[in-house]
């Protein structure tokens, strides 16, 4: 995926909750990748992750989400 390609579905306060929202996406066939600033783990308070999908993907990756949100309740 070119940077110019992607978009944020959704923005998580942890990786780990990142990391669960991607499989997600996996499981729906919808590639995905994380894009987090936390230098290296060196600063786990900014611990925020950016889930990045293609364009073309966003609409099926929100479905898959909110899914998956309402399935938890």
């Amino acid at each position: 995926m070119k940077a110019s390609d992607v978009v944020a579905v959704s923005t998580f306060r942890s990786m780990a909750d990142a990391q669960i929202a991607k499989g997600v996406l996996n499981d729906a066939g919808i590639d995905s990748m994380i894009r987090s600033d936390n230098a290296g783990g060196m600063y786990p308070a900014i611990d925020g992750a950016d889930l990045l999908v293609r364009i073309e993907d966003l609409a099926r990756a929100h479905e898959a989400l909110d899914r998956r949100h309402r399935g938890a309740h």
